[in-house]
């Protein structure tokens, strides 16, 4: 085996440069070479056992065995040149010569040195040209009726006898030699034939769109179409070997060599999905992020056996198919996420109308019935008090409905996007100290302590006062409702470069981890508590959400059950800036731990470093 290698290793490194990068070229270039090498080596082993039997050689007999050798020439200048058709020529002709010269050596006593001159025309063969087998077989014919003419006329030095021997020898060469053509002819048709359905299919390949490669059964890539660079912009030799593999995503490698094994093993074409890494970068800011494309691959059994692969045995590998599936599956998951959007939707319908049977119904009815006795009156009470605490009622119910239908309108413009912002400087400190006593007597009621931090100084801040203010009333009531009585609710605010940090922490019931997802769904509600009556419609977040986004922010939630809720708040300090970049709303970014000390909650805070741009 090791001998095998190294005349492999030998006759490679004879063929010409330009033929290693070309398959066919050299493995013509490479079965020359063995051959001349075999004859030519046979010749000059076989000199010395004739020199043992015969003693020394004549000088014709001499001339033979240089004819024999001289394809050793006929080598070097095919390396030198990579020139295979002139190679080919001078040894056909130097075994003709050979053949002459024999049978004028050996005279009368051994006219069947001829024969060799048959070997002439089937030798040139391999060189597959009909020129060359037609001058080969010419020459020979010519030869062979140019000794029979001599010893025809009697000429000393011509073989006596040639002239009844050319009747046999050179029908032989000339039948041999059109049998020689007629086999180059067909062999040209068929390559001629063959190369124009390779180029047919490549046309087909190329039209359709879709990158051929074949496989071994280990998944590297033995050849592929041409179409690779402009399909995916990655040149040929990049997917070669493993190549195409390293270009596999990660995630879908075990597909992709599964994919392979079972075509390779199998009857039935395989299919699957995966992604390609091509050669374009997103720019994501702080770093570049490779562009994967969706390939549908179909893949069936190849050899290159045709024989094997007719009979249904194991083949060498697979022959795979890739189209390119990328639009289809941006669309598929549009429709996906159209569809989700509708179910959220509907859901959202479903949610709208459960909360509003009860925050409407229950004030709607309190003002009808109360309105309905003072107005009879039968039922009126005559205590003057007594009135005053139905009209009470009537008004606060009135006003619950206000905040209702407010709530509804201001969730509808911000999702809309005509809410309008009216960017202002203000402090925030003061800000903060109003919606504290806004919702100090809700707090006192429940039994909450309610805790406010923020540095002296804190320098005045650009945006939307009224929002701002509406965003810290919505998480300080939610806090304060969902926090138990001897709870406590703090609110803290300071800057950091160029955002605003505030922070609302309770220790209130909490939040699952179930739940988390859908933190700022509309009308949606945390049940974590059976036992305690929680009122609202289930908008509160979702205003937030809506009103931070309007401003270029960012919000993110820590809670854990029984164990209180987090409220991170990022605001940019001028939010003028932030106007023409402003979203309808913004994902609560959540985390199902609370955070209790200093140090858990600059964690924390480190989820919103990046959320603004």
């Amino acid at each position: 085996m090791g001998y095998s290698l190294s005349l492999e290793g030998q006759i490679a490194n004879l063929v010409h440069p330009d033929a290693l990068t070309r398959p066919i070229e050299r493995a013509r270039q490479e079965s020359f070479i063995l051959r001349r090498l075999a004859s030519s080596l046979a010749a000059a082993a076989a000199a010395p056992l004739y020199l043992a039997l015969h003693g020394a050689p004549t000088l014709l007999e001499a001339l033979v065995f240089v004819w024999l050798i001289a394809p050793l020439g006929a080598i070097a200048f095919l390396s030198a040149t990579g020139r295979l058709l002139a190679a080919e020529a001078i040894s056909t002709f130097a075994l003709i010569a050979a053949g002459l010269t024999a049978a004028c050596g050996a005279g009368a006593a051994d006219q069947t040195a001829l024969a060799w001159l048959v070997l002439a025309p089937l030798d040139s063969i391999f060189t597959l040209n009909a020129v060359l087998v037609g001058l080969s077989g010419g020459f020979a014919i010519l030869a062979v009726l140019a000794l029979a003419a001599a010893d025809a006329l009697g000429f000393s030095g011509a073989p006596a006898g040639m002239a009844s021997a050319a009747f046999f020898v050179a029908p032989a060469l000339a039948y041999a030699t059109a049998a020689a053509i007629g086999f180059v002819r067909l062999q040209v048709r068929r390559s001629s034939a063959e190369q124009l359905q390779a180029e047919r299919f490549r046309v087909l390949i190329e039209t359709v769109g879709e990158l051929v490669v074949t496989h071994d059964r280990s998944g590297a890539v033995t050849s592929l179409s041409r179409n690779c660079q402009s399909l995916f912009g990655l040149p040929p030799g990049e997917l070669m070997g493993r190549g195409f593999f390293e270009h596999v995503h990660v995630a879908d490698r075990p597909a992709f060599l599964k994919a392979i094994a079972d075509a390779s093993h199998g009857a039935a074409p395989v299919h699957t999905t995966l992604r390609l890494r091509t050669s374009a970068l997103v720019d994501r800011g702080a770093y570049a992020e490779p562009v994967f494309l969706w390939l549908d691959m179909r893949a069936s059994r190849w050899s290159e056996d045709a024989n094997a692969q007719r009979r249904g045995r194991p083949g060498e590998g697979a022959i795979a198919i890739f189209r390119d599936v990328t639009k289809a599956k941006l669309r598929q998951d549009e429709l996906e996420a159209a569809r989700a959007s509708a179910e959220d939707a509907s859901l959202s319908k479903d949610h709208f109308l459960a909360n509003m049977s009860h925050e409407l119904r229950t004030p709607l009815n309190s003002i009808i019935g109360f309105s309905e006795i003072l107005s009879d009156a039968q039922l009126a009470p005559s205590d003057p008090a007594k009135q005053r605490e139905y009209a009470a009622i009537i008004h606060q119910s009135g006003q619950h409905l206000l905040a209702v239908v407010n709530s509804i309108l201001d969730l509808s413009k911000i999702r809309s996007g005509s809410f309008d912002l009216l960017p202002e400087p203000f402090s925030i400190g003061p800000l903060i100290d109003r919606c504290c006593e806004m919702v100090q007597l809700e707090a006192k009621e429940a039994g909450v302590e309610l805790q406010r931090a923020y540095p002296e100084g804190l320098e005045d801040i650009i945006g939307d006062k009224r929002a701002f203010k509406q965003i810290l009333i919505n998480l300080l009531s939610n806090a304060v409702k969902f926090t138990p009585a001897k709870g406590s609710v703090s609110i803290g605010a300071r800057l950091e470069g160029n955002s605003l940090l505030i922070l609302v922490a309770d220790t209130g019931i909490g939040i699952n981890a179930r739940d988390l997802a859908r933190l700022g769904d509309p009308f949606f509600q945390v049940k974590a508590s059976l036992d305690r009556p929680f009122e609202g419609t289930g908008l509160g977040l979702s205003i937030v959400s809506g009103l931070v986004g309007l401003q270029g922010g960012a919000i993110a939630l820590a809670s854990e059950p029984d164990k209180g809720t987090c409220v991170l708040v990022r605001l940019p300090v001028d939010c003028r800036r932030s106007i023409d970049k402003m979203r309808a709303s913004v994902k609560i970014e959540t985390i199902p731990r609370y955070c209790r000390g200093e140090d858990e909650r600059d964690l924390f805070q480190q989820m919103m470093v990046k959320k603004i741009a």
